[in-house]
């Protein structure tokens, strides 16, 4: 990376970390899946870690993948993302899918997972290469004074997608987004310019899933990353985001928030 955008992406970054430290939110970023399958796992209140981040299911580590996980000032977890780099050289995202559905369909969707396959998207025959994939994304939050609505959102997702321009220089970043978040512009608060229909088709031809198909070529995210970060909205007269916590959760992809 050019020393500049070294620069850039250091004071984005930066800027970000500040903007939610001033609201009492504190940011851990690692490698080690094993203690991100730890925090995960004491989440009783969520679905399981999906198997694209779970080392018990996945060859993920330093090489291939990194996640962001938050805290708030009594130390509680109050989101979390990840990301895996994929080496797609010679194949299309929509074989990737269909050769690995099952890390990606959400458990108990669907009658038969090995019969159930992900359609509808035209990127999935162009996205190829060095591809990332975004995911499990959770944020806790609730009314006004909560980190969902000060933007925290857009911000969580921005700190992920700068550090991974930088180490892998990937080719396209996609994520999945429940049709219900897609239709409120979810795909633009995580960063993402485009966003394409998709279903899960089980065996029966029946639609057990809507997931629509988010991402990002070169020149996005270079769009992306050259332009400054949004700013927290902190409400006024209220404290920021320490006590207006509450779980929200969907279905471990990048849309595993329900109204993020």
């Amino acid at each position: 990376m050019l020393p500049s955008k070294l620069f850039k992406m250091t004071t984005n970054v930066s800027g970000i970390l500040l903007q939610l430290e001033k609201a009492g939110i504190r940011l851990e970023i690692g490698d080690d899946f094993a203690k991100y399958r730890t925090y995960r796992t004491r989440q009783l209140d969520r679905g399981p870690i999906y198997p694209m981040f779970d080392v018990a299911s996945s060859y993920v580590d330093s090489r291939n993948g990194f996640w962001v996980c938050a805290f708030d000032a009594n130390d509680e977890l109050i989101h979390t993302q990840a990301v895996r780099l994929l080496d797609l050289s010679g194949i299309t995202l929509g074989t990737h899918l269909d050769d690995h559905r099952h890390k990606y369909i959400t458990p108990d969707t669907t009658p038969d997972p090995d019969k159930t396959f992900y359609s509808g998207p035209q990127a999935l025959h162009s996205i190829t290469g060095s591809v990332c994939y975004q995911g499990d994304f959770w944020l806790r939050a609730r009314g006004l004074g909560g980190p969902r609505s000060q933007g925290a959102t857009a911000l969580l997702s921005r700190v992920l997608l700068e550090i991974m321009v930088a180490t892998w220089r990937p080719t396209f970043v996609f994520a999945l987004v429940p049709k219900n978040l897609a239709a409120k512009g979810a795909h633009l608060r995580y960063g993402y310019c485009h966003c394409e229909p998709g279903r899960w088709i089980g065996p029966d031809q029946q639609v057990t899933e809507e997931d629509y198909l988010i991402w990002m070529g070169v020149n996005d995210m270079a769009n992306l990353v050259a332009s400054a970060p949004q700013g927290l909205q902190l409400a006024t007269g209220v404290s920021a985001a320490r006590p207006n916590l509450a779980s929200f959760d969907a279905n471990g992809h990048l849309n595993t928030t329900a109204n993020a």
